[in-house]
């Protein structure tokens, strides 16, 4: 069975806080650095990373799919 491609989660507002997380795609800058080479279960893992943290953010949209 073939693997699934997830597409980048990159909102093209590169802006990283003092922790390193961009704050256009909520993802750190080690897991921006090592998308391509990522397995889908990482991927997978790292979207819902990044979709917590976008519900922890304090100015950032609320729905995941609202870009």
């Amino acid at each position: 069975m073939a693997e699934t491609k997830i597409k980048s989660p990159c909102v093209e507002n590169c802006c990283l806080n003092d922790k390193d997380v961009c704050l256009g795609c909520f993802r750190t800058l080690d897991e921006i650095l090592s998308w391509s080479t990522m397995s889908l279960l990482q991927k997978q893992t790292t979207l819902s990373l990044c979709e917590q943290r976008r519900q922890q953010a304090p100015y950032a949209k609320k729905d995941f799919n609202s870009r």
